[in-house]
């Protein structure tokens, strides 16, 4: 007999992985569905990484009311899934001598429920943030923000979701949905599903996988969003996560430091029909790089690792829309760009209510296990001549495949032997880090390779980054030839 799950959802970025998680809570058959080759493939692995405070928006709208009551839950959340959270503060800041801009975040932060929120002057900025322009007059400082790994995070929820039960297809996307509460059908490529609920999650997709039963109210808009990423250590001297006042496009150009002290500055705004093209543009980056340049004068462009860009799902509607829809049974959790990360606990409270109301019984598992070990630990890295001997060494556990990151070969094995299939030199990148130091995988790609192919076998599928990340080789040394005539 066809198997007919309680709950499908449809996208496995920050948002369908968190509901499954939550869902894998409770006696239910959940299946994800993502049609990428990983999880956390779109937006969830190009963004900010930023964990709002929860001002910039009105409580008049989802995101208002989501963000801070997100916000709170992250710290359980990482001690639960060791996916990297840090509370770091953020500050907006503004160089014009009027601070009324701030003082109108201020209150609409503290409508929203915050009291974290306080505008500081000149003096106090100077001991937050040393080494920030002394043209900055005024800053709106919100000691609760901070920064995460998006794709860590992700990652962690779909492996603790499959630990507790959730069953997950990648490679499937979905071209069909129909039926109705208790019986709706979902295509895809290789099968045909069965489900009593059916969740869209589908990010920038999100409006085509509506329309498939018919509910076209809204349209997603795409909204690219470049960024320019430095050599880890570079983002030290930078404390808090600086913003610039906000636009109309959003939060705008930020200045931030990794959980691995990596600098991050971006991103524009660009709208844009098409929601595939993660191209990056070096008009676009050199904008970026002189905004920030202004802020921070110790940006230096020899740093400098790699750009990306993120498609943000931007709704019609200006909002996130958070629904079960006309058709009974099939939720709606569309146009969730910033603050989605940050909302996203929040958001799956929603969605189980929702699910509730419209009667899926929700019973306890008291199997549930909320917890999941970290496949790297934070802290600073050792010395080279440390780890010269473990580099050459016989394959073993403690044998590092990655030099810059040093990452050893029992990480990358770990990381493959969690529930997900890991094809991709990408995905092993996402998990361990392997290849995301100065040398951008010269010296590891072809180790990676090897222990995957031996371990892997005929599941590993080295295709290259441009297929995975949207940025070659060739673009990236030419943003770096680009970015040499910024250095003074």
């Amino acid at each position: 007999m066809t198997q007919i799950y309680d709950v499908a959802i449809i996208g496995a970025g920050i948002i369908g992985t968190s509901i499954a998680r939550h869902l894998s809570r409770y006696q239910l058959d959940v299946l994800l569905l993502e049609k990428g080759i990983d999880v956390a493939m779109g937006a969830t692995k190009a963004n900010s990484a930023i964990v709002h405070g929860g001002y910039a928006e009105p409580q008049s709208t989802l995101k208002g009311q989501l963000c801070y009551a997100g916000r709170q839950a992250f710290s359980q959340l990482n001690a639960e899934l060791s996916f990297g959270f840090k509370t770091t503060g953020s500050l907006v800041v503004t160089t014009e001598d009027d601070p009324r801009p701030l003082r109108a975040l201020l209150k609409q932060g503290e409508a929203n429920g915050l009291r974290d929120l306080r505008i500081v002057g000149e003096e106090t900025l100077r001991a937050l943030e040393p080494e920030l322009s002394t043209e900055i007059k005024w800053a709106l400082l919100c000691e609760g923000a901070g920064v995460c790994s998006p794709y860590e995070m992700a990652i962690a929820m779909a492996e603790n979701a499959i630990k507790n039960g959730v069953s997950l297809r990648l490679e499937s996307e979905v071209y069909a949905v129909s039926g109705s509460k208790g019986n709706f059908r979902l295509d895809t490529a290789g099968e045909s599903i069965r489900a009593r609920y059916v969740i869209n999650a589908a990010g920038v997709y999100a409006d085509r996988v509506s329309q498939m039963v018919g509910v076209d109210h809204f349209t997603i808009w795409p909204r690219s969003g470049q960024y320019l990423l430095f050599a880890r250590g570079s983002g030290k001297a930078i404390n808090h996560v600086i913003f610039g006042l906000p636009t109309a496009k959003g939060k705008g150009i930020l200045l931030a430091s990794t959980l691995y002290q990596n600098l991050l500055i971006g991103p524009d705004a660009t709208d844009q029909t098409d929601r595939e093209d993660t191209s990056t543009d070096l008009e676009r980056i050199a904008a970026i790089f002189d905004q920030c340049k202004r802020l921070y004068a110790g940006l230096d462009a020899r740093q400098f690792l790699r750009s990306f860009t993120g498609i943000r799902a931007r709704s019609s509607t200006g909002d996130f829309l958070i629904e079960e829809t006309k058709v009974p049974g099939f939720l709606q959790v569309a146009g969730i760009e910033s603050p989605g990360l940050t909302a996203s606990p929040a958001i799956v409270h929603m969605v189980e209510n929702i699910l509730e109301r419209s009667g899926l019984r929700l019973e306890p598992d008291p199997g549930f296990d909320p917890y999941r070990k970290p496949i790297i630990e934070q802290g600073d890295l050792r010395p080279l001549r440390a780890i010269r001997p473990l580099l050459d060494r016989p394959s073993s556990p403690e044998k590092i495949i990655c030099r810059c990151e040093q990452v050893t070969e029992g990480q990358i094995i770990d990381a493959c032997q969690r529930g997900i299939p890991v094809k991709t030199i990408d995905g092993v990148k996402r998990r361990t880090r392997a290849s995301m130091g100065w040398c951008q995988g010269t010296f590891c790609r072809p180790r990676i390779a090897e222990v995957m192919q031996r371990t892997e076998g005929p599941s590993f599928d080295d295709r290259s980054d441009i297929e995975h990340s949207g940025v070659s080789r060739v673009e990236k040394s030419d943003l770096l030839d680009f970015l040499q005539t910024r250095i003074e």
